[in-house]
């Protein structure tokens, strides 16, 4: 009887063995395995948006501010001009009409309010000169009202034939020069 009950256990223990290995071979069970391929690439958002928005702080050329304004022309010689800057005394007399920034390079000079704009602003004008779409300029001089611009041209008659007086879009880049800390 005890060899019965061996033979028994062992034939059981065989079946089990064998009803295993036929369940794990068998072609209806699928043993699929995810991956996480998103590891440590969470967007966040908050972090996306403050670096977008250093990226348009740190960008010389995104528009601060658009003004809606007239654009004039004047000469150093000018009937009411002494020939020299508000912003920087330079003398310009010598037909100089342009200003070389660190920042932008070369620039137009205009005269703005110093209510409107501080000295060293750079604006965008939406105005076609000599071949060029846009007027790219900073404020040195004052001696105009509101949101005026005055374009430092060479002579007065290059001023009224080929600036006059006429409304004009500008985009406001930079509000003066940046203080040294």
């Amino acid at each position: 009887m005890k060899y019965l009950k061996k033979v028994i256990t062992l034939v059981q223990l065989g079946c089990m063995v064998t009803l295993l290995l036929i369940l794990g071979n068998s072609s209806g069970v699928v043993k699929t395995q995810k991956t996480n391929a998103n590891l440590n690439k969470t967007i966040d958002l908050i972090a996306m948006s403050n670096k977008i928005e250093e990226i348009v702080a740190n960008d010389i050329y995104a528009v601060k501010e658009t003004i809606v304004g007239s654009l004039t022309g004047y000469a150093a010689d000018c009937p009411l001009c002494n020939g020299h800057l508000g912003c920087t005394g330079q003398d310009v007399r010598d037909k100089t009409v342009t200003y070389n920034d660190s920042d932008y390079g070369t620039l137009r000079i205009v005269a703005a309010s110093q209510y409107n704009l501080a000295c060293g602003s750079v604006v965008k004008i939406d105005y076609s000169m000599d071949g060029e779409d846009e007027i790219y300029a900073i404020v040195l001089d004052r001696g105009v009202g509101g949101t005026a611009l005055d374009l430092l041209v060479e002579s007065e008659s290059y001023a009224y034939k080929y600036v006059g007086r006429r409304d004009v879009t500008y985009d406001v880049l930079r509000y003066g020069w940046k203080r040294s800390e």
